[in-house]
């Protein structure tokens, strides 16, 4: 795999990862669902995190979906590094 295109990809996967971290934190806080970072956050993450949502079961107030899609992104980026290494 070219090294450039794997740069981009795994960059490319590091800004969703840390945009995933990002709307876990600031749901914790009393911030403005309305204020634009935060639909910014959503709009961005949602189409990730919305078919993991529909898949795993309910656990009370937590979701896990945000987890499950860190992991994958997480693999995703390994696979990536190793076949750019190759």
């Amino acid at each position: 795999m070219n090294d450039q295109i794997a740069l981009v990809f795994t960059t490319f996967l590091y800004i969703i990862l840390f945009s995933i971290i990002a709307r876990s934190l600031i749901s914790w806080f009393p911030i403005d669902p309305r204020s634009r970072i935060v639909q910014l956050l959503t709009q961005f993450t949602d189409p990730l995190l919305v078919p993991v949502r529909r898949i795993l079961p309910r656990t009370g107030m937590i979701d896990l979906s945000g987890f499950v899609v860190i992991i994958l992104l997480y693999v995703m980026i390994a696979v990536v590094n190793q076949a750019a290494a190759n």
